[in-house]
């Protein structure tokens, strides 16, 4: 009897918990929830992304050209990207489709060869990697991206971010880290219309166009991007986004900084790029050496009062840019080797803000430093800075190429982290409050204010790092390209995060800031102490195998109360 009675109550409990069970596959289908328990939130995506994916009206197809037989690594990756596009695709549905491909399963090398070429000119860059096999080495070459379409679009989606100076590991970890903000990007850049408009101010002596072209063809995947002169207009600024400054040379009148300034106090956004001395390769290059001077730009007392100072320096750091120089004869050839030029700084990101984190280093010409001022109510933010091994040069500063006949004493270079791009954040105070007369100042044709609402600003003390190289046949080189060391620096990212930190409001620039820990294990204390190895394979074996002993024993007194009850 007791024994049926066992039986009936064992039904019961199965009976129950299929029940349990349906009902809970019943109610998945009308609440979605999930837990993330890791420390990072890895698995979870951002109320941004969320909303970018759940508002697509098609499906977006990526082709990742990241598969086949790949270091621990580049699977990694792999799996990393494999696991963000499944998140996006629980909110999007049917409208992120995906597919992994081994570029180099082509049938025969001419096949792979021509798929090789394709993906380059789609705009793919191929790393080369080291392989080792039974004591020889061979190359092999991965396409570590994606191309994307969406309707009859298709751009291209690079995985891997390079960073000068990083190991392989912390590369590859960084580029996990901004798998989200890549994923997003590339998607808005797809599906979003070009609505905010952004322009490059002129009438002062800025960049020429051919110098600006990358960085507008750049800006112009994401807004509507377009040139503007004051002219003497109070409102001539006041329908774009942003404003860029871009390495003016001539004065700024009176009225001028009247319109910016208002511009700004009723919340536009202005990127200054500012040069305070006169100087460029260009001179150097007619005589080898020449004076640096000031430019009077008229800027001083405006950015003073938002909170920073350009000043009038020159940086000089032995973590720089190299530059050719003729270092002999060979008959009539001239012979020539790379040096670091110290006025070439190579800048790192100075924190973790989302418009610099795992930002390659910025290569900037002839920079200024920049002084932080105290002011209510403004947060500082310094973006870029030098190396640890920096030194200033006050103006009037003497350049001249004989320098790097010698090599550089490290002993004068003893700054550390002097800082060269600033964000300002906060309610700012116009440059003009109580300095002009009553009339204007009470004029409602002017709408003069005072305070301006939250906003903020990037002042950089450098209007190269903007700039793209112009060869004298008219080549324009992609921003950031040094031509020397076929190396591409951070420029052309660094320029289109701080647009983006200014005008979208989409929040997806915030998920540069995400961070996943590189967890590894130590080569060197491995070696040193080889029983951690077994310590980490033997101990979870042992655990498990006293957590199975236990549950076996339980059990077996369970069973065995019951047959003496019965």
């Amino acid at each position: 009897m007791a024994g049926r009675n066992s039986r009936i109550n064992s039904l019961l409990q199965l009976s129950a918990g299929l029940i349990l069970l349906i009902s809970l596959n019943i109610l998945s289908g009308f609440f979605f929830s999930r837990i993330d328990l890791t420390a990072e939130h890895r698995y979870s995506l951002a109320p941004s992304s969320k909303k970018l994916a759940g508002e697509l009206k098609d499906i977006v197809y990526f082709k990742i050209y990241l598969n086949g037989d790949l270091p621990p690594g580049f699977k990694r990756l792999r799996n990393a990207t494999r696991e963000v596009l499944d998140e996006f695709r629980i909110y999007a549905g049917d409208n992120i489709e995906y597919e992994f491909i081994d570029p180099a399963s082509g049938k025969d090398e001419k096949e792979r060869m021509e798929l090789y070429k394709q993906l380059a000119k789609k705009g793919l860059f191929p790393t080369n990697l080291e392989v080792q096999d039974e004591g020889k080495k061979s190359e092999k070459i991965i396409f570590p991206g994606a191309i994307v379409t969406y309707r009859n679009q298709e751009i291209p989606l690079q995985l891997l971010k390079s960073q000068l100076g990083s190991s392989p590991e912390v590369m590859l970890n960084n580029s996990v880290e901004g798998l989200e903000y890549e994923v997003s990007s590339t998607i808005r850049r797809l599906t979003q219309p070009l609505a905010k408009e952004v322009a490059f101010l002129r009438g002062h002596g800025e960049l020429a166009t051919d110098r600006i072209t990358d960085a507008a063809r750049a800006l112009s995947d994401y807004y509507k991007v377009d040139t503007v002169l004051i002219g003497g207009q109070l409102h001539s600024l006041d329908k774009y986004s942003a404003v860029i400054i871009a390495k003016p040379d001539s004065t700024f009148s009176e009225k001028d900084k009247f319109v910016i300034d208002q511009y700004i106090m009723k919340g536009g956004h202005v990127f200054w790029l500012i040069d305070k001395l006169a100087i460029d390769m260009d001179s150097l290059s007619k005589e080898s050496t020449n004076m640096a001077l000031p430019w009077n730009l008229n800027l001083d007392d405006q950015l003073f009062r938002y909170g920073a100072r350009v000043n009038a320096d020159l940086l000089m750091d032995l973590q720089a840019a190299p530059i050719p120089v003729v270092t002999g004869y060979t008959g009539n050839t001239p012979r020539q080797e790379l040096f670091p030029w110290p006025y070439y700084p190579l800048l790192n990101a100075a924190c973790n803000h989302p418009v610099v984190n795992n930002l390659n280093v910025v290569k900037a010409e002839f920079c200024n430093s920049i002084d932080t001022i105290e002011v209510p109510d403004i947060r500082k933010t310094i973006l870029l800075s030098t190396s640890d091994f920096a030194r200033l040069q006050m103006s009037p500063a003497r350049v001249s190429l004989n320098m790097l006949r010698e090599e550089p004493d490290p002993k004068q270079y003893t700054k550390h982290k002097i800082p060269v791009a600033v964000l300002l954040e906060g309610t700012f105070t116009s440059n003009f409050k109580n300095r002009i007369p009553q009339a204007i100042e009470s004029s409602p044709e002017i709408g003069f204010s005072a305070i301006s609402p939250p906003n903020k600003m990037i002042v950089v003390g450098d209007g190269d790092i903007i700039a793209n190289y112009v060869s004298k046949k008219g080549a324009i080189y992609p921003l950031g390209y040094d031509r020397f060391t076929q190396q591409s620096y951070g420029n052309r990212n660094f320029i289109l995060n701080c647009i983006d930190y200014l005008c979208d409001d989409s929040g997806v620039i915030e998920l540069r800031g995400k961070e996943i820990k590189l967890r590894l294990l130590d080569a060197a204390k491995l070696k040193e102490t080889p029983w951690i190895r077994w310590f980490n394979v033997s101990v979870p074996l042992l655990l498990l195998m006293i957590a199975g002993w236990i549950h076996q024993s339980l059990r077996k007194h369970r069973y065995t109360n019951r047959r003496q009850s019965s």
